[in-house]
């Protein structure tokens, strides 16, 4: 599964882990990816959505309809 939220777009972020003696190595921030599945009415069918959390909380205030057409507006598959 790949760590990017199919409705807000998030993405891992990348930096540096800095140790005691302030060495830097790479590293990378991931989002909270979550699979949620959703009852689509209008297809009459589920739908399975990879989201972050804040993608998550946004379904729930503008609906699973209205988030499924702006994915697909993107260019993504649902």
């Amino acid at each position: 599964m790949s760590a990017h939220c199919q409705l807000t777009g998030a993405k891992p972020g990348f930096g540096n882990r800095i140790s005691h003696s302030h060495r830097r190595t790479s590293r990378r921030f991931d989002p909270n990816i979550q699979r949620k599945r959703y009852w689509l009415p209008s297809e009459g069918r589920y739908v399975r959505l990879t989201l972050s959390a804040r993608g998550v909380k946004t379904v729930d205030v503008i609906g699973v309809e209205a988030a499924v057409a702006r994915i697909r507006a993107r260019g993504g598959k649902v």
